[in-house]
């Protein structure tokens, strides 16, 4: 499966943006789909995955209740409604796919998206 993650852009802390993965390939919802982020100089992080129905969600710490994920496997298009945006959620935001069951930690993801960049300035 190809993934294109789309949607990044400049906002002020408070704001909202919504990200897109855009998947081509094999049959999307067969995946679980996850969304990453790696800030400068510092490891790509987990920040939240929904599984292949879309019924199950995970989410990091730092996002919960700010993020959401969901997906529209009609469209192959996974999705990330970011909103009361802060200076720390400014990285590079990455889509991810795996078969199976969703799991936090990045190498557990064989499909990986190219990267969409987020800036929260305050």
């Amino acid at each position: 499966v190809q993934l294109q993650a789309s949607g990044g852009g400049s906002v002020q802390a408070g704001g909202s943006l919504r990200l897109s993965c855009a998947a081509s390939g094999r049959t999307f919802s067969s995946y679980g789909m996850g969304w990453f982020r790696q800030a400068p100089e510092k490891e790509r992080e987990f920040v939240g995955a929904i599984g292949w129905s879309g019924t199950s969600t995970a989410y990091a710490d730092s996002v919960k209740g700010r993020f959401t994920i969901s997906r529209d496997n009609a469209k192959n298009t996974m999705y990330l409604q970011m909103n009361s945006l802060k200076p720390e959620d400014t990285a590079v935001y990455y889509c991810a796919a795996r078969l199976g069951i969703i799991l936090s930690k990045s190498s557990a993801y064989d499909y990986w998206g190219q990267g969409t960049l987020v800036t929260v300035s305050s």
